[in-house]
């Protein structure tokens, strides 16, 4: 109970301020440069040398970009047939390609499975969503808008990304079965356990809500795919096709079915692909994906 307490009262608080006119405009992006180079290498470093590796992992790893692929596929093809413009196809396949797996996958997850439950949403956000946002999703940004983006600039943005840097090397102390002092995970535990309630704070102070727009058709399709399409695939393919049961598929179908990724949205309006789309995808999202999240997690007690 005390972590939906947190949940919904750090989103609230973020709202809240919006309203403090002393309050820093730029508090959103300070909180998210926070957790990208503090709190998530930190979780990175606390679980990720003690995970035990096994093909398992795999099916963790495998949600971002089979969410991914399936968006890229199924809106290229609506594209296509609809003629919608490359910005509109971009937006939709960035906002509703990627969940949000960390900022509110990670309280989530932890409210509803605890410790262990928070260890396969580690591996479902880092080596998943953030590796997918940061190699595909760049290149498609890149690809739909005017700009253009290098072989360079895209392996710059993936090596020097503060999470997967420390994924990486966490990956490493586990292949060498290397691990912390007890001192010293206590200190990565208590700047991971920063997430959820920055995360959720920075999230409340940037939600905006559009009542005028041209979207509304658009904006329904994509949390529609995000929200429902998305995790049914998951759960189709992981437990009706490959059989496999248990808490970690039941977490990989809940944070498929999170709400469209706050970070994707900032790249697709920085490309210029539908800013306004992007934000309502973000601003609509979040509240909507807490009554579908309720229907999927009722859904996959029993598997």
């Amino acid at each position: 109970m005390s972590s939906f307490i947190l949940l919904f009262g750090c989103l609230g608080l973020g709202v809240l301020l919006q309203r403090v006119k002393d309050f820093p405009m730029n508090a959103p992006l300070v909180l998210n440069q926070f957790i990208i180079y503090i709190s998530l290498p930190a979780l990175a470093l606390y679980f990720i040398p003690e995970v035990v590796l096994s093909p398992a992992v795999l099916l963790p790893v495998g949600v971002a970009w089979i969410c991914f692929a399936a968006a890229a596929l199924f809106f290229w093809g609506l594209g296509r047939m609809f003629g919608w413009s490359r910005k509109l196809i971009g937006c939709l396949i960035l906002t509703a390609g990627l969940g949000n797996t960390s900022f509110i996958g990670f309280p989530v997850v932890e409210a509803l499975y605890g410790k262990e439950g928070l260890k396969t949403a580690i591996l479902i956000d880092q080596p998943g969503s953030f590796m997918v946002l940061s190699t595909l999703g760049i290149a498609l940004a890149a690809v739909f808008s005017k700009g253009q983006a290098s072989a360079q600039a895209i392996a710059r943005k993936i090596f020097f990304f503060p999470p997967f840097l420390t994924f990486m090397l966490a990956l490493l102390l586990n292949v060498l079965n290397l691990h912390f002092s007890e001192d010293m995970k206590d200190v990565f535990q208590r700047l991971g356990s920063t997430v959820s309630p920055l995360a959720l704070v920075s999230v409340g102070l940037q939600l905006r809500l559009e009542r005028r727009s041209r979207h509304w058709g658009f904006l329904a399709l994509g949390l529609a795919f995000q929200l429902l399409l998305a995790p049914l695939l998951i759960l189709a393919l992981y437990h009706w096709g490959l059989g496999v049961s248990g808490e970690m598929v039941q977490v990989c179908v809940i944070e498929a079915a999170m709400a469209p990724m706050i970070t994707a949205s900032i790249v697709a309006a920085s490309y210029g692909l539908k800013p306004r789309l992007a934000n309502m995808m973000i601003g609509f999202g979040i509240p909507i994906s807490f009554i579908t999240l309720a229907f999927w997690y009722w859904l996959v007690q029993g598997i």
